[in-house]
C-alpha cells in the first residue's frame, strides 16, 4: 500500500469524539486512583523499637548484634548456606553481601514505637519520649547516620487512646520542624485501623499540620496498619481496605499486615499465629488487590520466634524466618517486619538469594523483550514491567550491582525506570 493511500472506514469522526467525551470522567478517575508505582525505594523490612528504648546508637547496635550472631552461629559462608539450604553458587556472594549490609546499613526502615511496644505511660513521660524521638530522627538525618526511612508509630484512632496518639504525633512533627524541617525519609504509621473514617481523620490531622507550617498540600503521608478483620471486610460486605486507600486522599504510602492482632481477632490460637496461616494469606491477598496500581505498597508481618539461645535453636529460628521471607517475596510482599537483631541475617539472606538467584533469567527475558529477539518465553509489556521492577528492587537493596545489570541487559537505571512505568527521578 502506498504511503498516501488510506484504508476504508465506516465510522464518522464524531463517533470517536462522542465516546471520548463519554469516557473522559473514567479516564480522569483511572489516572487519579491508579497512578502506578511511585518510583521510590521500598525498604525490605521495618524494625520496631519502643519509644523509651531507642537511642542515637540503636541502628549500629542492631547491626553489631546481627554480626555477632553470625560470628557465633554461622561464622562462614559454608556454615550459613548449610543452615538455610542455599545453593552452592549463592553461598559466598550472599554471605559476603549480608555481612557488608550489616556493616553499612543494617536497618532500612526504623519505626519508633509509641503503640503496643510502648504501652500506656503518664502523659509527661510520653511527651518527653516523643520530643526525644524527634530530636533523634532529626539528628540522624543531619549527621548521615539515619536509616533510609525513619519515623514513629503513634497510638490508634480508637476513642480510648485517640487524644494521646494525636498529641504524640503533634509533638514529634513539631519537633522535626523546629529542628530544620521534615526529612525526605519520614514515615508515620497509623495502627489498628478498622474504619475508613479513621483514615480520613488522620489525613485531616496532617492537612491541618501542613497548613500551620505552610507545607505543600499532601507533603506528609502515612502507612495504614491492617490488624483487624473489619479492615478487610466491612459490615456492608465490602473490602474496607480499598475504602481506606481512597479515604487517605493520596496520602497512604503502604499497607502493613499486623500478624498477631489480626490472627487473634480471627480466633487463631497463639501457637498458629504466623504470616503463613490461611487467615493471613486471605487478608494479604485482599490488601494486595486493593493496593494494585494505586502506588500504595504492601508489607508482610513478622514472626515472633526469635533466633536466641543455643546454636541449634538459633538455626531452627533462622530456617523458619528465611522460609517465611522467601515465601513472602514469591507472593510479591517485598517488605516485612523484623523483631530482633538476629533476624537481620536471614532477612537479607532471603532477599539477596531471591534477587541474585533470578538475576540472569530476569535479565535474559528483559533483554529478549527489549530487542524483540524472541526466546523460550514470550513476555508481554506487563511482564516486562514486572521484570524491570524486580531488577530495580534488587538494585535498591544491594542484592545486585548496577554494573551487573548493565552487563547482562545493556540497560541503564533510567531504562529500567521507564520499562517499569516509574516516573523519572527528580533532578
Amino acid at each position: 500500500m502506498g504511503q498516501h493511500e488510506t484504508v476504508a472506514t465506516s465510522l464518522a469522526p464524531t463517533v470517536r469524539e462522542e465516546i471520548g467525551t463519554a469516557l473522559a470522567d473514567v479516564d480522569a478517575d483511572l489516572a487519579r486512583r491508579y497512578p502506578g508505582d511511585p518510583g521510590t525505594r521500598q525498604p525490605v523490612h521495618t524494625v520496631y523499637v519502643p519509644g523509651d528504648a531507642v537511642t542515637a546508637g540503636t541502628l549500629r547496635e542492631w547491626g553489631d548484634a546481627a554480626l555477632a550472631a553470625l560470628d557465633e552461629h554461622a561464622p562462614d559462608a559454608e556454615a550459613f548456606a548449610g543452615v538455610l539450604g542455599l545453593p552452592d553458587d549463592l553461598a559466598e556472594p550472599v554471605y559476603e553481601r549480608v555481612r557488608a549490609k550489616l556493616e553499612r546499613e543494617p536497618v532500612e526502615d526504623l519505626r519508633i514505637d509509641f503503640e503496643d511496644g510502648y504501652g500506656p505511660r503518664p502523659d509527661a513521660e510520653e511527651d518527653e519520649a516523643a520530643a526525644r524521638a524527634a530530636a533523634l530522627v532529626a539528628g540522624a538525618f543531619k549527621d548521615g547516620t539515619a536509616a533510609p526511612y525513619m519515623g514513629i508509630r503513634m497510638k490508634c484512632m480508637e476513642a480510648a487512646v485517640r487524644d494521646r496518639g494525636i498529641r504524640t504525633l503533634d509533638i514529634f512533627l513539631t519537633g522535626l520542624m523546629a529542628a530544620g524541617g521534615l526529612p525526605d525519609g519520614l514515615v508515620l504509621t497509623l495502627p489498628k485501623v478498622s474504619y475508613a473514617e479513621q483514615v480520613t481523620a488522620m489525613a485531616r490531622l496532617l492537612e491541618a499540620f501542613e497548613k500551620t507550617h505552610a507545607l505543600p498540600d499532601g507533603r506528609i503521608g502515612f502507612e495504614i496498619q491492617i490488624e483487624t478483620p473489619q479492615s478487610i471486610l466491612g459490615a456492608d460486605g465490602r473490602a474496607t481496605v480499598a475504602r481506606m486507600i481512597e479515604a487517605a486522599g493520596g496520602r497512604a504510602t503502604s499497607l502493613h499486615y499486623g500478624t498477631f492482632d489480626y490472627s487473634a481477632s480471627c480466633g487463631v490460637s497463639a501457637a498458629h499465629q504466623a504470616p503463613d496461616h490461611p487467615a493471613a494469606d486471605h487478608a494479604k491477598a485482599v490488601m494486595q488487590v486493593a493496593a494494585a496500581g494505586t502506588g500504595v505498597r504492601l508489607s508482610d508481618g513478622s514472626t515472633n520466634v526469635l533466633p536466641v539461645g543455643a546454636t541449634a535453636r538459633v538455626h531452627d529460628a533462622w530456617r523458619l524466618h528465611h522460609g517465611l521471607v522467601t515465601r513472602a517475596l514469591a507472593r510479591a510482599y517485598y517488605q516485612g517486619w523484623d523483631m530482633h537483631p538476629a533476624h537481620l541475617p536471614t532477612r537479607y539472606a532471603a532477599v539477596y538469594a531471591f534477587y541474585r538467584g533470578g538475576l540472569e533469567q530476569a535479565a535474559a527475558r528483559l533483554t529478549a523483550y527489549v530487542s524483540k529477539a524472541g526466546g523460550d518465553v514470550l513476555d508481554e509489556p506487563a511482564t516486562a514491567k514486572a521484570l524491570s521492577g524486580y531488577l530495580l528492587r534488587g538494585l535498591d537493596c544491594g542484592a545486585v550491582d548496577p554494573a551487573e545489570v548493565a552487563r547482562l541487559t545493556g540497560l541503564t537505571r533510567a531504562d529500567l525506570d521507564a520499562l517499569a512505568g516509574r516516573p523519572a527521578p527528580a533532578a
